[in-house]
């Protein structure tokens, strides 16, 4: 179960409370809605993200955040480095996106008794890839949603996912619509279910 911070509504609820494994997104806003298991935090590990959470306290006392084995850095260092320079020139205001903050991740984790993952870029070379044929606009990355649905399918290949909380709407520098086609033919495949949402959704999903 991948649940996002979008509105999660009474089915995806049930689910969440019913699942074997649960990944959960960054301040984890979903959790008052579906409360209980999180065995993973998927973080965004570079920009303002990164570093609102690593100086929170809240954040680090968040139930999900306690719970979890898991802290998985959805943003390859070594990648968001490379994609510094040519930001710079296509969006100078976005100068702290690729500030890295997986290190003090990786030292929250060994304080807390925490394994920390940090997805590989072949994930998100993968997800870009596959969001190709849908044309999308321009866009800066993928979000993290789309980005751990990619490692849970490498991880657990034979595992079904479901989703729940997730909007596919947020961040206009994510591919939102070509994300949204992508995981429709996931669900059309039988690999993944997305729970739905309620008409009155929110606008993120967490990413």
């Amino acid at each position: 179960m991948i649940v996002g911070n979008g509105d999660i509504g009474e089915e995806g609820a049930a689910a969440v409370a019913a699942a074997d494994f649960v990944i959960r997104f960054n301040e984890c806003r979903s959790y008052e809605a579906s409360p209980g298991r999180a065995d993973v935090v998927a973080v965004c590990n570079t920009g303002r993200p990164g570093k609102a959470m690593l100086s929170s306290r809240e954040w680090r006392e968040h139930p999900a955040v306690a719970e979890a084995g898991e802290i998985w850095s959805v943003r390859d260092p070594e990648m968001f480095a490379a994609l510094r320079p040519p930001l710079a020139i296509s969006h100078p205001e976005l100068d702290d996106f690729c500030d890295d903050y997986t290190s003090q991740f990786s030292a929250f984790c060994e304080e807390t008794g925490k394994t920390h993952v940090v997805v590989d870029k072949l994930i998100h070379e993968a997800v870009d890839k596959a969001l190709t044929p849908f044309r999308p606009a321009p866009y800066v990355v993928p979000s993290s949603g789309m980005i751990a649905i990619g490692e849970v399918m490498n991880r657990f290949p034979d595992a079904h996912i479901s989703l729940a909380g997730f909007g596919h709407q947020g961040w206009k520098w994510h591919p939102f619509a070509a994300e949204r086609q992508l995981v429709d033919t996931y669900v059309a495949a039988g690999r993944v279910t997305r729970l739905p949402a309620p008409a009155s959704h929110s606008s993120s999903q967490g990413a």
